[in-house]
C-alpha cells in the first residue's frame, strides 16, 4: 500500500534545544503533526488528521488560547489534511476511514474535514474523551456526529508481542490497532503493512527519535511535557521500553511519532 506523510499541524513553541534539541533555548522550536495517508482498494485512509480548516479560523477555533500561547500552531489552511489530500489529486470524500491513535485535539482537529468518513478509535479512548472536561479534548471537533467504529482491547500478543486490535470495519487486514496507553487512557498505534515491512505510527506514545535509541535520550522540557501530559506515566515509560525493543529491528518495523520532526523529515518526500 502506498504511503503519504503529512504535516497536518506544524508548532513552532518557545524553548528551542530544550524541545527539539538544537539551537538556542530562545529560538521557536519545531513540531510536527505527522499524518499519514494510506492508498488502499476500501479508499483513503488517513492515520491521525491534525488540525482541521476549522482551527486556522479564529471565529471558529477549538484551539483553546493557552494551548495556542504554548505550543504556538502555525494555524494555516493549506497544511491540513484536507487541502493535503486535495494538492494530491484526490477528492476529499475519497477518504473513506480516519484511524486516531488518540482524540488529543491536535490529533482530532481535522474530523470536520471528512465528515463522510468512518472514524476507528479505542474504546477507553472515546469513552475518556467523551466523558472529559479538560483542555486536551474538544467536543466541537466531533460534534458533527462521526460514525465511530470503536474497539475494544484484543487479549493475546499477536503483533511482534504486542497485543493487537484486528479486522477493523471496512478496511484491509494489514492496518492495525495496536495498544500503547499512557499518554492517554485509550492511547494505540497504527501499525500498517506496506508490502516491504510494518510501518508503525506511535502516535503520542514517543515524542522524538531519540526515545528510541539504547540508551534513550530526550530534550528535557519534551521530557517533562510528556510526564505532565500522561495519565499514566509507568505505562507510558513501560511502553516506551517496548518500543525501543521494537525500533531494534529496523529491517521489518519502521516507527513514527506524531511530533518528533526528525521522523518526519525521514518519510517526507519518499511517498
Amino acid at each position: 500500500m502506498r504511503v503519504h506523510h503529512l504535516d497536518c499541524g506544524p508548532m513552532r513553541p518557545l524553548g528551542g534545544r530544550m524541545i527539539d534539541g538544537a539551537g538556542s533555548v530562545l529560538r521557536r522550536a519545531r513540531m510536527v503533526c505527522h499524518c499519514l495517508l494510506v492508498e488502499t482498494e476500501s479508499g483513503l485512509v488517513l492515520v491521525d488528521s491534525g488540525f482541521g480548516s476549522a482551527d486556522s479560523d479564529p471565529a471558529r477555533t477549538s484551539l483553546p488560547k493557552q494551548f495556542r500561547m504554548l505550543m504556538n500552531p502555525l494555524l494555516d489552511t493549506g497544511s491540513t489534511a484536507l487541502a493535503q489530500v486535495s494538492r494530491l489529486g484526490y477528492d476529499p470524500s475519497d477518504v473513506r476511514h480516519v484511524v486516531l491513535t488518540h482524540l488529543d485535539l491536535d490529533h482530532a482537529g481535522g474530523l470536520r474535514d471528512f465528515p463522510q468518513a468512518k472514524v476507528h478509535v479505542h474504546g477507553p479512548e472515546l469513552r475518556a474523551a467523551t466523558a472529559a472536561s479538560d483542555m486536551r479534548y474538544r467536543a466541537s471537533q466531533w460534534a458533527h456526529g462521526p460514525d465511530w467504529a470503536c474497539y475494544e482491547t484484543a487479549s493475546g500478543q499477536d503483533w511482534f508481542g504486542f497485543e493487537a486490535v484486528r479486522d477493523l470495519d471496512g478496511l484491509p487486514e494489514e492496518i492495525l490497532l495496536i495498544p500503547l496507553g499512557g499518554h492517554t487512557t485509550g492511547h494505540v498505534g497504527v501499525a500498517v503493512s506496506t508490502g516491504s515491512g510494518w510501518l508503525l505510527h506511535a502516535g503520542d506514545a514517543v515524542f522524538a527519535d531519540g526515545e528510541l535509541a539504547t540508551p534513550p535520550h530526550c530534550p528535557p522540557a519534551l521530557r517533562a511535557f510528556q510526564r505532565v501530559m500522561a495519565v499514566d506515566n509507568r505505562a507510558r515509560l513501560r511502553n516506551q521500553a517496548r518500543l525501543r525493543a521494537l525500533a531494534a529491528r529496523p529491517e521489518e518495523i519502521d516507527i513514527v511519532a506524531a511530533h518528533d520532526p526528525a521522523g518526519f523529515d525521514r518519510h517526507a518526500g519518499s511517498d
